[in-house]
C-alpha cells in the first residue's frame, strides 16, 4: 500500500522529465526559442536543469519501493 504514492510521483516525474528534456532538445535542433521573450542560452539551461532534476526525482522515488 506504502509503495504506491512512490510510483505514482516516480512516474510522473520519469515522464514529465523526459517530455521536458525531448521539447526542450527539438526545440533547440530546430533553432527554435524554447521560451518567448528570454536569452535563449538561459531558457536552455533551465530547462535541462529542471529535467534532469525531474528525471533524478523520479529514479529517487523508485528507490523507495
Amino acid at each position: 500500500m506504502e509503495s504506491e504514492p512512490a510510483i505514482f510521483a516516480g512516474t510522473t516525474f520519469a515522464l514529465f522529465g523526459g517530455a521536458l528534456l525531448w521539447w526542450t532538445s527539438a526545440r533547440t535542433l530546430r533553432r527554435a526559442p524554447v521560451a518567448e521573450g528570454v536569452n535563449p542560452t538561459l531558457a536552455f539551461t533551465l530547462a535541462v536543469i529542471f529535467g534532469v532534476t525531474a528525471l533524478a526525482l523520479g529514479a529517487w522515488c523508485f528507490t523507495r519501493l
